[in-house]
C-alpha cells in the first residue's frame, strides 16, 4: 500500500481520539529511530513531546526490541495467576529502587486504569468513598479517571459520579492574588484545601490524587512545600495521598519519580507511559506495605485480562535496565538544565511568551496576548480560531513535532536527546514563535 491509500483507509475506518473526524489527513510513518520519526517521503520529524510524553527511551531501542522478541519466542501471554518471569522481575526491579515503605505493584494496561484502580484500592483500604482531585488536571478519560480529571475533557462524562470532588491548586503564573513569598502562596492553598476537606467531611474522604507535576495542563510546578502540606492534611485525616506519575515518572523530571524532587512520600504511586516507553501498553499502581498487607486476608476487587502482560513487562524490564545502564537520571538532569536555559533565552526574545516552566525534560511554554496582563493567547477551554492548532501545524511542517493544550506548547523530548539536538530543534521553535509574535500578539 502507498501512503495515500494507508491514510485514506485509516480515516475511513478509525475514530481518532480528541479530534473532529472530518478533514483528517494523517502523515504516514515509514520508520522511527532515536528521537526522530520519518514519513514515507523521507521527511524527518523531531519528536519534541515524546509522542504523548511516553516514548522516553526513544524509538527503535535495541534492548526493548530484543526483549520482546525473546519473550515472544517463549510465550506471548499468560494471565496473572500464572507465574511469569518478566512480570516478577519488573515488579521486583521497581520495588527494590523505592523506599522500604513500598510493598507491591498492581499492573494495569495504562495510566487511566492505573488511576481507576488506585482509587478503588484507596476506597477499599479506608472504607470511605470520596475522592478529591485538582482543577487543571488530567488523570485519563475512562469513566472514573475522567471524573478525576479537572479540565474540559471531563465534560463528556457529566453528570459526574457522586463523591468525586475538585479543588483549586496553585497556578503561580496566573494567580490573581498577590503573595509576598512562595511560602505564603503555599500556605494559602494548603489552608484552602484543608478547609474543603473539613467541609466534605474528613472521615469521608478516601484519597487526594494529584499529578506530582501537572502535565498536559501546562507543566505547572507547585510551590516548594505544597506537596508537603497536602501530605500533612492526608496524615491528619487518614486520607490516602496518590501521586499520579503517569507523565512525570520514569526520570522525566530527573528522578525515578517526580515526588522524589519534593521531599514527600505518597501512599500510592500510579505510573504508565515511560515504564516501557510505550513499546507495549503497560501501567500500574505501587502501594505502601500496609496497603499491600491489608489484602493478605481481604479480597482485592481489582482485575484486568492483561494485567502484567508478559510482553509488556519484558519491554518494561529492558527499559528499566536501559535507564540504569545509561544513567538516564544524570543525563536528564544535565540536558534538562540546558533546555531550561534555552527556554529562558526564548522568553527574552518573544513577546508571545508569558512564562516558561521546566523540570528535567518536562517543560511548557505559556503563550499570552500581553505579558503585562498575562491574558492567555486563547481562552480557557476555547480556541474558536484554531490558533494553537495552527501553531502546532506550523511547527510540524518544519519538522518539529509536539502538541499543545490550552495556551501552552509542550516541550518534553525523549530522555535520550542531546544538547546539540535541543539547540537544533529550539532554533525551529524560535522561528515559529517569531511568526506568533507578528500574527497573533
Amino acid at each position: 500500500m502507498d501512503a495515500k491509500e494507508i491514510a485514506q483507509m485509516q480515516t475511513e475506518n478509525v475514530l481518532l481520539g480528541w479530534s473532529r473526524q472530518g478533514g483528517l489527513n494523517p502523515i504516514v510513518v515509514d520508520h522511527a529511530e532515536g528521537i526522530y520519526i520519518y514519513d514515507t517521503d523521507g521527511k524527518r520529524y523531531a519528536d519534541m513531546s515524546s509522542e504523548q510524553v511516553n516514548v522516553n527511551a526513544g524509538y527503535a531501542n535495541a534492548e526493548m526490541t530484543q526483549a520482546i522478541k525473546e519473550q515472544l519466542d517463549k510465550y506471548a501471554y499468560v494471565q496473572g495467576s500464572w507465574g511469569a518471569e518478566p512480570r516478577a522481575k519488573l515488579a521486583k526491579s521497581i520495588i527494590d529502587r523505592l523506599p522500604d515503605c513500598f510493598g507491591k505493584v498492581f499492573f494495569t494496561n495504562g495510566g487511566a486504569d492505573a488511576n481507576e484502580n488506585a482509587i478503588k484500592i484507596a476506597r477499599m483500604y479506608t472504607g470511605r468513598f470520596k475522592v478529591m482531585s485538582q482543577y487543571r488536571s488530567y488523570h485519563g478519560s475512562t469513566f472514573g479517571a475522567g471524573n478525576l480529571t479537572g479540565e474540559p475533557r471531563h465534560f463528556a462524562l457529566e453528570p459526574a459520579i457522586p463523591g468525586f470532588i475538585h479543588f483549586r491548586g496553585p497556578y503561580p503564573y496566573q494567580e490573581k492574588l498577590h503573595f509576598e513569598s512562595e511560602d505564603e502562596e503555599c500556605e494559602y492553598y494548603v489552608n484552602r484545601l484543608r478547609e474543603q476537606v473539613i467541609f466534605e467531611g474528613g472521615d469521608r474522604v478516601a484519597a487526594i490524587i494529584l499529578e506530582t507535576v501537572v502535565g498536559s495542563n501546562g507543566i505547572i510546578i507547585y510551590p516548594k512545600n505544597y506537596l508537603k502540606g497536602v501530605r500533612k492534611i492526608c496524615d491528619e485525616f487518614g486520607i490516602m495521598m496518590i501521586c499520579d506519575e503517569v507523565m512525570a515518572g520514569w526520570y522525566r523530571t530527573g528522578k525515578m519519580f517526580a515526588y522524589m524532587n519534593f521531599d514527600v512520600t505518597p501512599d500510592i504511586i500510579t505510573f504508565a507511559k515511560g515504564v516501557n516507553s510505550g513499546y507495549i501498553p503497560l501501567g500500574g499502581c505501587i502501594v505502601k506495605n500496609e496497603i499491600a498487607h491489608f489484602f493478605d486476608d481481604k479480597y482485592l476487587s481489582c482485575g484486568l485480562t492483561y494485567s502484567g502482560h508478559p510482553l509488556a513487562c519484558a519491554a518494561g524490564l529492558a527499559c528499566q535496565e536501559f535507564y540504569l545502564k545509561n544513567d538516564i537520571e544524570g543525563h536528564v538532569q544535565k540536558v534538562g538544565k540546558h533546555l531550561g536555559e534555552k527556554l529562558e533565552e526564548l522568553k527574552t526574545r518573544h513577546k508571545c511568551i508569558g512564562d516558561v516552566r521546566y523540570i528535567g525534560l518536562f517543560s511548557g511554554i505559556e503563550l499570552v496576548k500581553d505579558t503585562v496582563t498575562r491574558e492567555p493567547l486563547v481562552p480557557w477551554g476555547q480556541d474558536p480560531k484554531g490558533i494553537m492548532g495552527a501553531i502546532v501545524k506550523e511547527l510540524k511542517s518544519r519538522g518539529f513535532f509536539t502538541y499543545s493544550h490550552e495556551n501552552v506548547i509542550i516541550v518534553a523530548p525523549p530522555l535520550i536527546i542531546t544538547e546539540e539536538q535541543i539547540d537544533e530543534e529550539l532554533a525551529v521553535l524560535d522561528e515559529v514563535l517569531s511568526i506568533v509574535d507578528e500574527k497573533y500578539v
